[in-house]
């Protein structure tokens, strides 16, 4: 008998990954604050709470995957929530937070014999749809192996190491592809402002070492100037704050990251905190013509 699950977070991301989780046949009970962001999920055969604690009564399994690591703590400390789990239940939390935060709330669930991972992914929505997102892992192995089912139903899982561990991952993630479109994005610009057909560099670099899902992806964003979210720049800039405050704590300089925060710092103080972190463009055309 498959596991029943409560999803919990039905945005960009959830809402694909939990089509996923149904059209699997898993028993998926959803809740998000917006109620109508989840009825497409109905017709798929999901069941749609109206509370947070019905979602989680009876789930042997509950997910969440919700936008920072304040919304994080508002269910993680909310009584509807941990009072509702079932002894022994897994938390497997897809958000993208703090390592503290992770391992906070995992020490915490321990308490009342409740298991938990931190499971941050990368690949965006095309990748939630496909079900081929990188999963990073962190937790105890047989908690790992008893989740990796459903987990293979969204995407890649790889156990990295103890709780806080996956959030460690996905923040090396974050590095490289923020560094990296920043890179694509001033690769663009010069081909634009030297006269080079950017779309024909990019195929010319295809299969070489400069080659990449960002160059190949957000490049030709860049060039079409479609800046549709499919991963936030308001997101990223909070995923490299997350970056430099971790590798505050470990004593540990990272230059090139500062230097890209502050780029997205300034492109979401322009107003561009909702488009795609691809859009980090913008902010090389703004120094540009300045």
């Amino acid at each position: 008998m498959k596991k029943k699950i409560g999803f919990i977070g039905i945005g960009l991301m959830g809402l694909p990954m939990s089509k996923n989780l149904v059209k699997a046949g898993y028993n998926l009970t959803v809740f998000n604050r917006s109620k109508n962001k989840a009825e497409p999920l109905k017709e798929f055969g999901a069941k749609i709470s109206n509370t947070l604690k019905d979602a989680v009564d009876g789930s042997d399994i509950v997910i969440t995957m919700l936008t920072d690591d304040t919304a994080v703590d508002e269910v993680m400390n909310n009584d509807d929530f941990t009072k509702s789990l079932k002894s022994g239940a897994i938390v497997i939390d897809m958000s993208s937070v703090k390592p503290t935060t992770a391992t906070k709330h995992g020490n915490n669930l321990k308490l009342k014999n409740i298991n938990y991972l931190d499971a941050p992914v990368s690949g965006g929505t095309i990748g939630a749809e496909e079900a081929s997102l990188a999963i990073m892992v962190g937790g105890e192995k047989n908690i790992f192996d008893d989740a990796i089912d459903i987990l293979k139903k969204m995407g890649n899982p790889t156990l990295v190491g103890p709780i806080g561990s996956g959030q460690v991952s996905k923040l090396a993630n974050q590095i490289i592809v923020g560094l990296t479109i920043g890179a694509v994005a001033e690769a663009v610009t010069l081909c634009e402002k030297a006269g080079a057909d950017p779309n024909k560099m990019i195929k010319a670099l295809s299969g070489g070492w400069a080659d990449s899902k960002v160059l190949q992806t957000h490049g030709k964003r860049m060039i079409n100037k479609d800046f549709t979210p499919k991963g936030r720049t308001s997101v990223h800039l909070k995923d490299m704050n997350n970056i430099l405050e971790c590798a505050n704590n470990y004593n540990t300089h990272l230059p090139i990251s500062n230097l890209v925060k502050e780029m997205y710092k300034s492109l979401v103080e322009n107003g561009h905190g909702e488009t795609d972190h691809s859009s980090l463009y913008k902010e090389i055309e703004r120094i540009n013509n300045k």
